[in-house]
């Protein structure tokens, strides 16, 4: 489920997202029960999203886990929609701002990871579309935050704009597989052991031919993967020391891989920049 941000109302979403005079106040006053405020209502409202997703989000159901009713948060957030927006920016706070090491590949490695963990943790967030920034001070300062990390690889700032964008869509892609791969199972009602089970003798009974007809990607199969495809369900992370779906694991490790390719042709772009004319 694709969902677009910034359909509420533009002025009172401003307002909430840069805490203007024209917002309600951040934080209520004193009263018998724990006073309503903006951030309480936040706070409430990603609360729901992580561990119910996006589904379950209504202005009904944050006042009930505030102990309130929905009309009571009216007076501090207009609407659902601008309740997601300031949410969406909310969470964003959570991203890194390192001071810098000095290595920007280092720099950049710190950052993707952070990234990913943040995804995964509040996955809700990749479903909120790109196409409608919500242009809040948290969404800016982790847009700041990479391109002045970027900045440190001395490439063209028109370069540095574009990285911008494949960097973020790197971090974002890896971690909507993770998401996925911890959601499957109880969606589906199927463990990912009990669907390679399912599919990976089918698979070979309808198509015989399979090597034939796709040679390099048996080639692929046969060459970096170990494990046969009955043995894909649950494993075990070594590093974490839990199980951990097929999916995700495949995911962390594309992931790692993927994004050293890619740090390793920022330096080259860099290399090939500053390389003396013969």
């Amino acid at each position: 489920m694709v969902v677009f941000a910034g359909q509420g109302d533009a002025r009172r979403s401003m307002d909430l997202l840069w805490r203007t005079e024209g917002a309600p106040p951040s934080q209520g006053g004193p009263g018998p029960r724990p006073a309503l405020s903006v951030d309480a209502i936040v706070a409430a409202a990603v609360a729901i999203a992580d561990t119910q997703g996006m589904a379950a989000l209504s202005m009904r159901a944050v006042g009930e886990r505030l102990g309130r009713t929905a009309m009571a948060l009216y007076t501090y957030v207009p609407g659902k929609s601008e309740l997601l927006d300031v949410m969406y920016d909310a969470v964003h706070a959570e991203l890194p701002d390192p001071a810098g090491s000095g290595d920007w590949r280092e720099d950049l490695t710190a950052w993707a990871g952070s990234a990913l963990d943040f995804y995964v943790r509040h996955p809700w967030v990749l479903q909120i579309s790109q196409a409608r920034p919500v242009l809040g001070p948290h969404e800016y300062a982790a847009l700041d935050t990479l391109v002045r990390l970027l900045y440190g690889t001395g490439l063209d700032p028109h370069v540095v704009r574009r990285l911008t964008g494949t960097l973020f869509h790197f971090v974002r892609g890896a971690a909507q597989t993770v998401a996925d791969a911890r959601r499957a199972a109880a969606a589906t009602g199927r463990s990912d052991e009990e669907w390679w089970t399912d599919r990976a003798g089918l698979l070979a009974e309808v198509a015989p031919d399979f090597e034939d007809r796709f040679p390099h990607v048996s080639r692929l199969e046969s060459e970096s993967s170990p494990e046969p495809y009955q043995d894909r369900g649950t494993d075990t992370d070594t590093d974490a020391g839990e199980h951990v779906p097929y999916l995700e694991r495949e995911a962390r490790r594309t992931f790692t891989t993927g994004l050293g390719v890619l740090l390793d042709g920022i330096a080259a772009a860099g290399a090939s920049r500053t390389a003396p004319a013969r």
